[in-house]
């Protein structure tokens, strides 16, 4: 084993994380999960509809860039309770990269915060140090 250096993250061991699809990512406050052209086409595809629907059906501007669409209350459009994501296999890179994002593991006082409101963080499966890089790397929010 290479000892640490000053270059690596504090994560150089990796970090535990399993998705429970509990929702508590997908629901609550309103928020935004910013999607991009490639990602609606993805959605559409996997919904079986136009990606001009799902842009219209799905989708909002805000700030420049397009959202995905919240129900009343914050939920995402995707969510239904009891059944989890609806679009699990075709979700938005800012979801696949829960909790993996720079603002979570930014410290180890931000990652315990995040294992704290999050069941699946802290849980399961290592993570090694360079997926949790590339990761954050993939959705700057």
């Amino acid at each position: 084993m290479t000892p640490p250096t000053a270059d690596d993250p504090w994560y150089r061991d990796g970090l535990r994380f399993t998705c429970t699809q509990c929702g508590d990512c997908c629901t609550g406050a309103p928020g935004f999960v910013w999607v991009t052209d490639d990602d609606i086409a993805a959605l559409a595809a996997h919904l079986a509809e136009s990606a001009e629907i799902v842009k219209a059906v799905y989708t909002r501007k805000a700030r420049g860039k397009r959202t995905l669409r919240e129900k009343a209350g914050g939920d995402c459009v995707f969510f239904e309770h009891g059944k989890g994501c609806t679009v699990y296999p075709a979700r938005p890179p800012q979801c696949r990269t829960w909790p993996f994002w720079e603002s979570n593991v930014e410290s180890p006082a931000a990652w315990e915060h995040t294992v704290r409101v999050c069941p699946g963080s802290g849980q399961g499966e290592l993570i090694p140090p360079e997926e949790i890089t590339r990761r954050v790397r993939t959705v700057k929010l």
